[in-house]
């Protein structure tokens, strides 16, 4: 979905949550001062980091939560489960492509394991129960992905898929794809860090801004300090 339709579309959702948000709002001015936009880091920058990749819906959303956890050093949304290179936001969000929205994670294991990601990712980052779809955003471009890069993290992710469902942690079973990583591709420059730098966007208000509260109430012992 384009930023002009998620604008339109969600006007009226803004209306009935602005004064919810707008409670809030000004102890998030304080903490998310710093803009996390930026695309890939370099080889120097990534050095002694591990890489996830997953994919929960718009990564407006998705990128926020990840980059407030402690141990996360960058945060980048992309392009992934596809076979076509170099597509576009609108490529993907017309459904024309097999990619779905995604984000890549670089961070410390010595600060926070791939596992706790999991839990991050299926617990509270995303809804993994609806298929094609991430609340009021419809589509396989949407839909949940964990991409494994070695037999280790496959095996940790259908584990935490199982204990989920074996928790009835949701009243349905998840329905994550589990797929082998092969290519992640960026998205453009104005995607990166969008949930901070665009925080009067409607669809930040009414969509993405209660899920990160969702994470952060579910998760403060994760949290960075400052945000």
């Amino acid at each position: 979905m384009t930023p002009l339709l998620k604008l339109k579309s969600y006007f009226l959702g803004l209306l009935l949550l602005t004064a919810a948000c707008s409670q809030q709002r000004p102890a998030d001015a304080q903490t998310l001062s710093r803009s996390t936009a930026g695309g890939l880091p370099t080889d120097a920058q990534a050095k002694g980091l591990a890489v996830a990749t997953l994919a929960g819906g718009c990564f407006w959303c998705t990128e926020e939560v990840f980059e407030e956890l402690k141990g996360v050093k960058y945060v980048v949304s992309g392009y992934a489960g596809g076979k076509e290179a170099n597509p576009t936001y609108e490529q993907v969000g017309s459904g024309r492509t097999d990619h779905a929205e995604s984000f890549q994670v670089y961070y410390d294991p010595k600060q926070i394991s791939y596992q706790q990601l999991l839990d991050v990712f299926f617990l509270a980052g995303h809804d993994p129960t609806t298929l094609n779809r991430q609340g009021p955003d419809a589509g396989a471009q949407y839909r949940s992905i964990a991409f494994y890069r070695t037999p280790q993290e496959k095996q940790l992710i259908e584990a935490t898929i199982r204990r989920v469902n074996a928790d009835k942690h949701y009243p349905n079973p998840i329905v994550t794809q589990v797929a082998r990583f092969t290519k992640f591709w960026p998205a453009e420059d104005y995607h990166q860090g969008y949930f901070r730098l665009h925080a009067d966007n409607p669809y930040v208000q009414s969509v993405s801004t209660p899920k990160v509260l969702k994470f952060r109430k579910a998760f403060p012992q994760l949290l960075k300090n400052p945000l």
